[in-house]
């Protein structure tokens, strides 16, 4: 009796090129933002910071196609359609959070002066 049994679930678990691809990705969408940062980054501190941003997103949607395996397919969408509602749900948290946070500070500390904050604070 075999220990091993396979089951044929129509499931698209990868090749080595995918797996190749999707690590190559990886490696460069962390080399540009650490190259980036340790280069001391461009003029705006909010382009950089948006550059770096921008590639952890993409890296997040390398590694949920190549590695997750996720698609419309799979599952008959319910993976992906899953995904997306687990992330309006974060982003509603992160912004709603932010927004506490920011009307907080402006309404519990009236007697600072906003105003005169340094420009790198802002």
């Amino acid at each position: 009796m075999s220990a091993h049994t396979h089951y044929d679930n129509n499931h698209d678990h990868g090749s080595y090129r995918g797996y190749i691809t999707g690590f190559l990705l990886s490696v460069v969408l962390t080399a540009i933002p650490f190259g980036l940062v340790m280069a001391g980054g461009f003029e705006s501190h909010l382009l950089t910071v948006g550059m770096v941003v921008g590639c952890a997103i993409v890296q997040v949607l390398v590694h949920m196609v190549y590695f997750l395996h996720m698609n419309s397919r799979a599952e008959e969408g319910w993976t992906l359609l899953s995904t997306l509602f687990t992330v309006i749900i974060v982003v509603i948290m992160i912004a709603g959070s932010l927004w506490v946070m920011y009307h907080l500070n402006t309404n519990m500390m009236p007697q600072m002066n906003h105003d005169l904050l340094p420009e790198q604070l802002r």
